[in-house]
């Protein structure tokens, strides 16, 4: 496959590679470069935006157990505070139902290969993500790829990094596409039962996606994971 035309994104150090105009079929092209990855040391990205900067990956947060239970705890005080003032918000079904944090959602069953997953799904990305373009990001794992190319989005990203991180050793995730402040993962190992797919949910709901908070009912995401292979996030 040809690689299109493109440029290297300014700054020091390894630096990503981008195409000047979006990809034509970007399922296939990512999948071409995502298996000469090993050869290359580049993983693909499909992004949206034309220009964006490149920085490398801070280190791993550590104590990522520590730090969700003391979002959840904040969060927690928060509501309860806020729903005194509005009794709308008593019994809304957005709100995770757990009173206290209940740990990281324990690993699931290695039942796919993670990057035949990936190649699977990144077909059904859907067509609303639009025009992508291809970038190549040197990194040594998927979940690295978003700070090598210097993504950034209105969360935590810290965290996010992070749960990247966790994700792709628990559940076998990998990076597939990152559109304006929209993600998408390949999960190769989803959860198989309602329990743990809550866990999994509430770690989501952390990250401040605004797909919990401000549209679809907690129980209705936490059911849609259960052998889901696709995860999408999007911050508003």
């Amino acid at each position: 496959m040809e690689l299109p035309q493109g440029r290297f994104l300014p700054g020091p150090g390894p630096r990503p590679w981008v195409s000047d105009l979006p990809v034509e079929d970007p399922a296939a092209v990512w999948a071409w470069h995502h298996a000469r990855r090993g050869e290359t040391g580049l993983w693909p990205l499909l992004h949206g935006w034309e220009v964006f900067g490149g920085a490398p990956p801070g280190p791993a947060r550590t104590g990522l157990d520590d730090d969700l239970a003391q979002a959840w705890a904040r969060h927690r005080a928060w509501f309860a505070e806020i729903k005194d003032d509005d009794a709308a918000l008593a019994g809304t079904d957005l709100e995770p139902p757990f009173d206290d944090w209940p740990g990281l959602a324990p690993p699931s069953r290695r039942s796919a290969d993670p990057d035949e997953a990936a190649c699977a799904a990144v077909r059904d990305l859907p067509s609303g993500a639009g025009p992508v373009h291809l970038v190549l990001a040197p990194a040594e794992r998927s979940a690295d790829v978003l700070g090598t190319a210097g993504w950034t989005a209105p969360t935590d990203t810290g965290r996010l990094d992070a749960l990247l991180r966790s994700w792709e050793e628990r559940f076998g995730t990998r990076v597939l596409a990152a559109v304006g402040a929209r993600l998408w993962l390949s999960v190769a190992w989803p959860p198989a039962a309602i329990g743990p797919a809550r866990r999994i949910a509430l770690e989501h709901f952390l990250t401040g996606t605004d797909l919990m908070r401000r549209s679809t009912p907690f129980e209705e995401y936490a059911a849609s994971l259960v052998g889901g292979r696709l995860w999408e996030f999007r911050w508003d």
